[in-house]
Formats: structure tokens, sequence, C-alpha cells
């Protein structure tokens, strides 16, 4: 794998990343949807996911760097994973608990801890349970969690092709060439 490759590959990733995330302000600020708690955690990990891509595009690092590199944006894109499927659970299940009122997030940060207010944005408020937009029979969160698993997928797909070509190097810096028994 050469470093042009990993620099288009990252390159690319920040492209689509940028593209999603800018569909999401679209949606808020031209179309006029208000997102819910969970809406926006998923836009943090990929604010998060876009940022690691074009850091690592630009810094066009060698193999230990891509590997650090490809498992930062791996850890987004799960996080970013989970929250869309913890999303998608809310609004497919109408029997769902979820609570009635929604405190503001301005609020919630404010007043408690941040651990509190993350667990309080996965168990779902009546926002997060609606579905206000769909494209192609698709929610919002369905189009969020097919873009973070694709995403998973690659960077899976990177971290272990950096691992099978370190495995195949071989030790000490010796010649991968085999000599002849002549030589």
């Amino acid at each position: 794998m050469s470093l042009a490759s990993t620099r288009s590959l990252f390159f690319m990733a920040f492209i689509a990343g940028a593209l999603a995330l800018g569909a999401s302000y679209y949606l808020e600020y031209a179309i006029g949807l208000k997102p819910c708690g969970l809406c926006l955690l998923q836009r943090f990990f990929l604010a998060l996911f876009t940022s690691v891509c074009v850091i690592a595009a630009l810094h066009g690092p060698r193999r230990l760097g891509c590997l650090l590199y490809w498992l930062l944006s791996l850890f987004s894109s799960l996080a970013g994973m989970v929250t869309a499927w913890r999303h998608v659970v809310l609004q497919s299940d109408p029997a769902q608990q979820v609570s009635g009122c929604s405190h503001g997030l301005e609020g919630l940060f404010a007043n408690m801890p941040w651990l509190y207010v993350v667990k309080r944005l996965f168990n779902g408020t009546a926002d997060c349970a609606e579905i206000s937009w769909t494209l192609f029979d698709l929610s919002i969160p369905e189009w969020s969690l097919l873009f973070f698993v694709a995403v998973t997928i690659l960077g899976a797909y990177q971290i272990v092709q950096l691992a099978w070509y370190a495995y195949q190097r071989p030790p000490g810096g010796e010649s991968s060439h085999r000599g002849r028994v002549g030589d």
C-alpha cells in the first residue's frame, strides 16, 4: 500500500464525511428540521471522523501513523454507528418508553455531568422517536447508520490490511528476497 493511495483514501473519506455533514446542516438550516439530542451526538461523531480524515490526508503519515489515524477514524465511526443504531431502534419501536419532556441540551450540560447527559441522550426523548423526514423510505438516522457502517468497514479493512503487511515484513530489516543456494 503506497502513501499516495492512503492519502487518497483519507481524502475521499473526508469528502464523504463533509458531504454528509453538509447535508445535515442543510436539513437543519434550509429545510428547517430541528435536530434532537441523538442527531447532534451523531453529528459530533461525524465531525470527529471528518476531522481525523482531513488531518490524515494533509499529514500523509507512514505506516504507524496510518494505523493510528485509521484507529481514530474507526473509533469515531463505531461510536457514530452505535448512536445511529440506538436512534433507529427508538424510531422503529413506538412502544419504547421515551421521556416526554426534553430539556435543552444547554441546560443539561450546564447542570449535569457529561456522562449523565450522554446516558440521558441514549434513553431518548419524544423528539428522537418521531420521523420527520425520509428519502427512499429511509429516515435520517437510517441513512446515518448506513454511512457509519460503510466507513467502519473501510476503517476495519485498512487496519487489517496494515496488520497483514506488517506481518509479512521480515523481522530485523532482512531482505524479503530469498537467496539462491549457490550464492
